[in-house]
């Protein structure tokens, strides 16, 4: 998966952005996730701060370790030269309890000249779902 797009951004590419972005974390490998942010990226995840890619990985690892069958969405919201803010929801099946949840959020992310995320900064909201209330999520091993 190749992350050559390179700010300043028009709205073609920031919606290619934004979709690259929803593709490579439907793949759920920290690996490939990874590669889309520089290796001093700095993030916010909900409650956590944390800068770099190794931090970055050890954190999708973890966090695709507790939520299973994980769907994403991801919306262009607004952008301007070099970032790029998105709405998201995603569903996911909490490995402990086996419940449910739909996460509503937006993000907004910064890009260096060579089009790799320096900056994420994520706010979201889980809410409890049933297994039949799923609209976005399909099973997957």
């Amino acid at each position: 998966m190749s992350y050559s797009l390179k700010p300043p951004f028009s709205l073609e590419s920031a919606r290619a952005k934004v979709k690259r972005a929803e593709d490579a974390w439907n793949t759920r490998d920290p690996e490939i996730v990874a590669l889309a942010y520089s290796e001093d990226s700095e993030w916010r995840n909900r409650d956590e701060f944390f800068r770099g890619r190794d931090a970055i990985r050890a954190f999708l690892y973890r966090k695709w370790r507790k939520e299973l069958h994980y769907k994403l969405m991801k919306e262009l919201w607004s952008f301007a030269e070099n970032r790029i803010s998105v709405r998201f929801e995603y569903e996911w099946q909490d490995a402990v309890s086996g419940a449910w949840f739909r996460a509503h959020g937006n993000e907004h992310w910064e890009f260096d000249s060579e089009g790799l995320m320096r900056v994420r900064d994520m706010s979201a909201n889980d809410v409890p779902i049933s297994a039949e209330e799923r609209r976005i999520s399909l099973p997957q091993n």
